[in-house]
């Protein structure tokens, strides 16, 4: 496992979270655990990783803190483990972007492999983020003119329909393209609507372009 990834254990049961650690420990992951939710979200600190959540806690309980990362874009995986554990709680964990609801005493094997499969998810998580904020970097850099003939050609309209949209001459336009493509590293269509897709534009910028 990479050095910047760790395994989460978040469990008020301080025998819980021995055990696992020294399981999770064994076969080589770096683990880091947490009495509660609440100590996990202060001292988290943006690394990649695999949380292994125990569903009832004091204070937030493990599917609330699932239902907290909704809200970042944090590179984790989570797995919720629990003693009390029910259909409809496996669900609602799974709607929360869970990977798996475990329920005590669960096959350490099969931990062990959910777990591998968690981490696995986080990298990608994270290389899409990395990804993302580059693009970002990238589109930030072009004028208001180049983003504009940017999200024109992401909807596939020719130089010709741009110059009509923008009220520029063809030959502008081209230029414009070229600049754009250029600062945005990319050398096909193809590809900026590919990278441009991460940005996820607002309807209403693209309506504007009576897209």
């Amino acid at each position: 496992m990479q050095a910047e990834e760790s395994v989460f254990v978040v469990d008020d049961d301080e025998a819980a979270r021995e055990s696992l650690a020294w399981l999770l420990t064994s076969v080589g992951y770096s683990v880091v655990c947490y009495p509660s939710a609440n100590a996990f979200l202060e001292n988290y600190d943006g690394r990649a990783g695999c949380l292994i959540l125990d569903v009832r806690m004091p204070g937030m309980s493990g599917l609330n803190l699932q239902q907290e990362l909704q809200k970042h874009n944090w590179p984790l995986s989570s797995i919720l483990v629990t003693g009390h554990g029910d259909v409809p709680m496996a669900v609602a964990a799974m709607r929360a972007g869970a990977l798996d609801f475990l329920q005590k005493p669960f096959n350490n094997q099969s931990l062990l492999d959910r777990t591998e499969e968690a981490l696995s998810r986080a990298r990608a998580l994270r290389h899409a983020a990395s990804a993302k904020s580059e693009i970002e970097t990238r589109f930030g850099r072009l004028t208001c003119r180049e983003r504009e003939v940017a999200w024109l050609v992401f909807a596939g309209k020719p130089n010709k329909v741009i110059a009509d949209n923008l009220s520029l001459s063809c030959k502008t336009v081209e230029a414009h393209r070229a600049s754009m493509m250029a600062k945005m590293q990319t050398h096909s269509v193809a590809d900026l609507v590919q990278k441009l897709s991460l940005l996820r534009p607002s309807e209403t910028a693209l309506a504007s372009y009576e897209l």
